[in-house]
């Protein structure tokens, strides 16, 4: 049975401005209504490419999405950050309304978009679990059923008579959660607020949404980069790109999908501007000193070229993040960790992270890139895709033998064994 239908989706904002537009755009729409004819701006509007220049005072942030949802269901939605995601699911979730098409639904939906949302900050946690309750149009006692296993889950036993206001945002995460999975919605959309918790809870929510759709029979709408999340929960996804849905299938298709389109779309043209500075070059070097693939078991450098508009006043830290094709993170390089930070003392610097044994699988992997300014405590700049490269089998034993890939898992490690 069909839970939940989106016909041609569409969602409008103007730019630059707080508000749907001006007075003469206001009459101009009133004019072509009473004329019987369509809104004069829904003929306009750019494409919604966060990285280029705008061309229009109107975006798409979303553009004709159709898609049916079964009952039972587990749809995964993936794509970039600016997708699209986070709009699609406030439309399905009645927050905001699209600008053109219609939803369709069954049932009661509960929605988990942001950390603490439809939670009144100078309520307790319990207050807050019945009001959310009346929202879905549960009675007290339905309610009151189920608060006991709630507040079980949610692990905030001893804050549950504490106005929310004073809990961390993992707290408002767990109890946010336990009360949409728990109030029995029909329909539960999760957006990726799972990441705020911590590794423990994310495990039981996951185990949660599992048992919501397989053993209850309830359907699950999950938006989230953690591809490996999307791959054990989702039966079925969407990847969303630049506002249109450019795949629809089986988990993995998609998955792979998605990984493919990054990879084509990580191409770094320099410089790259940040706050007061410009990222003017990078390298991922091989043990010969060449821009090509990594070896297993060699030397391997990373190589950045800073400039700064004020370099004096600043102390900066370089942390290089390494993560796999699902998005999961392999290891962290970090400049602080080695007292490689320091208050720069000119405009143009350049930072070289050296790896003597390289000991990742081969594979696919992606670089992000955080600079930081420890005197500000500020971030100056963080992409966690900033680019890709390959890892190569090698002798990284130094045997002659070189390691079969399927199985070496992510990380291989120095080892002596001994025959006794």
């Amino acid at each position: 049975m069909v839970i939940l239908k989106a016909e041609n989706i569409s969602k409008q904002y103007r730019l630059g401005l707080v508000g749907t537009g001006t007075i003469s755009h206001d009459l101009n729409r009133w004019w072509a209504n009473v004329r019987g004819k369509e809104d004069p701006y829904l003929k306009v509007g750019s494409v919604n490419d966060r990285s280029t220049k705008a061309d229009s005072d109107y975006v798409w942030a979303l553009k004709d999405i159709n898609f049916e949802v079964q009952q039972g269901e587990v749809l995964g939605i993936i794509g970039k950050n600016g997708a699209g995601k986070s709009t699609l699911l406030k439309i399905l979730s009645r927050v905001t309304i699209p600008t053109t098409g219609e939803i369709k639904t069954r049932g009661r939906i509960a929605s988990l978009l942001e950390v603490g949302t439809g939670f009144h900050p100078e309520l307790t946690g319990r207050e807050n679990i019945y009001l959310n309750g009346a929202i879905l149009g549960m009675s007290k006692a339905e309610i009151k059923s189920k608060e006991k296993e709630i507040i079980e889950f949610s692990g905030c036993e001893r804050y549950v008579n504490t106005p929310v206001k004073r809990y961390s945002s993992g707290m408002r995460v767990r109890l946010a959660f336990a009360v949409a999975a728990f109030l029995e919605p029909d329909i539960l959309v999760i957006d990726e607020v799972l990441a705020v918790g911590d590794a423990e809870f994310q495990k039981k929510a996951i185990g949660k949404m599992q048992d919501i759709s397989k053993g209850d029979g309830r359907t699950v709408l999950f938006v989230s980069h953690n591809m490996a999340a999307v791959k054990s929960l989702c039966t079925r996804a969407i990847v969303l790109e630049n506002g249109i849905s450019v795949f629809e299938g089986g988990t993995d298709e998609a998955v792979s999908f998605y990984l493919r389109r990054k990879e084509d779309n990580i191409v770094a043209t320099f410089p790259i501007e940040f706050d007061k500075g410009k990222i003017l070059d990078f390298k991922i070097l091989d043990f010969k000193g060449n821009n090509s693939n990594l070896l297993l078991g060699e030397k391997c450098s990373f190589e950045l070229k800073l400039y700064f508009s004020n370099p004096e006043s600043k102390k900066i830290n370089i942390r290089l993040q390494i993560f796999d094709k699902d998005e999961k993170l392999i290891t962290t390089l970090n400049a602080f960790h080695h007292n490689a930070n320091k208050i720069l003392k000119n405009d143009i610097q350049h930072f070289r992270c050296s790896i003597n044994n390289l000991r990742i699988a081969p594979d696919l992997y992606y670089i992000g890139i955080v600079i930081l300014d420890l005197n500000l405590r500020t971030t100056l700049y963080n992409n966690n895709n900033f680019t890709s490269f390959v890892v190569e089998s090698g002798d990284v034993f130094k045997t002659g033998k070189l390691p079969n890939k399927e199985n070496l898992g992510v990380f291989l490690s120095d080892q002596e064994w001994t025959i006794y």
